[in-house]
C-alpha cells in the first residue's frame, strides 16, 4: 500500500506475519468472539483477527487509508472511518450484540484516554493492546516502584494486568523512537460501594505531590484539614508516600474517608 505516514496520527505499521497471529493469540480471540480494532493502519492485524473473530469492527482515523483497506475484501470486517476516542461509546457499541473484546495498536499520544474509555463503562471484557514499553511497565507495576502510580492503580482497580510480550522498535515501520509491549487487561468485577470516578478522584489526590506524606497529599480533600484528616485515618500510617501503598490499601483509605 503506498502511503504517506502522518506524524498526528502516530502512525507505525507492524507486518510481521507471525507476531500479528501472536497479538491475536494473547488477546484470547475465537470465532466465538466480536470484536473491537483501534486504528486499522494498512490492515495488516485486521487480516489476522478477520480470520480468528465472529466479528471485526474496525476504527480508522486516517480517511486516506479506506480505498487500500476496503480493497482486502474482508468478509467478516466492517471498517468505520472515524476517530475511536471522540467517537460516543454508545454509537460504537451499536456495532456489537452483546460483550466484545478490543484489540488495538494504539497510537502513544491516545494510549491512556483510550484505556479508560473502554475500562469503565463499556461492555469490552478485556483489552488487548500494543502500547509504549514505558506505559505497559507503569500498568502492570506494583507498589514500591518508580513506575508505580495513578495509571498503574487505576488499571488494577478495573482489570486483571499483565505484559503478554515485549516488542522492539524495529518491528514497526517507520520505526519509532520507543520499544513497545503487549498488554492485556483482563476486566474484573469492581469492588462492592465504590464509586469508581470518585475513588480515582481520591487515588489522584493522593498522588498530587510524588514525593509528599499520604497526609499532605490528602489536605483540602472533601474539605478536610490535616488534623481531621489524621483523626479519620489514626489507625494508619500517614507518614507513607502513596507509591507504596496498595490498591487494597486505596480502597481501604477511601472506604474510611
Amino acid at each position: 500500500m503506498e502511503h504517506k505516514f502522518k506524524k498526528q496520527f502516530g502512525q507505525n505499521f507492524l507486518t510481521d506475519t507471525n507476531l500479528l497471529r501472536a497479538i491475536v493469540s494473547d488477546g484470547e480471540i475465537t470465532k466465538e468472539d466480536e470484536v473491537l480494532e483501534i486504528g486499522a493502519g494498512a490492515g495488516a492485524l485486521t487480516k489476522v483477527l478477520d480470520e480468528r473473530a465472529k466479528k471485526v469492527v474496525s476504527y480508522e482515523i486516517d480517511t486516506s487509508l479506506e480505498s487500500g483497506l476496503l480493497s482486502l475484501g474482508l468478509k467478516n470486517t466492517k471498517f468505520v472511518f472515524a476517530d475511536a476516542l471522540k467517537e460516543p461509546l454508545e454509537k460504537i457499541e451499536e456495532n456489537f450484540e452483546g460483550q466484545y473484546k478490543v484489540v488495538a495498536n494504539l497510537p502513544y499520544y491516545i494510549t491512556t484516554p483510550l484505556i479508560f474509555k473502554f475500562l469503565t463503562y463499556s461492555r469490552a471484557t478485556s483489552l488487548t493492546i500494543m502500547v509504549q514499553k514505558e506505559v505497559a511497565e507503569r500498568i502492570i507495576a506494583s507498589s514500591g516502584g518508580k513506575d508505580y502510580g495513578v495509571l498503574s492503580v487505576m488499571c488494577q482497580f478495573y482489570a486483571e494486568a499483565k505484559i503478554t510480550r515485549r516488542v522492539n522498535r524495529a518491528m514497526f515501520y517507520p520505526v519509532p523512537k520507543v520499544d513497545s509491549a503487549v498488554v492485556r487487561l483482563t476486566k474484573k468485577p469492581l469492588p462492592q460501594g465504590v464509586d469508581a470516578q470518585k475513588f480515582e478522584a481520591f487515588v489522584k489526590k493522593c498522588f498530587s505531590m510524588r514525593r509528599k506524606t499520604l497526609a499532605n497529599n490528602l489536605v483540602g480533600y472533601q474539605g478536610y484539614s490535616k488534623a481531621e484528616i489524621e483523626n479519620l485515618l489514626a489507625d494508619f500510617d500517614l507518614k507513607i508516600r502513596p507509591e507504596n501503598l496498595s490498591l487494597e490499601q486505596f480502597l481501604h483509605l477511601f472506604k474510611k474517608i
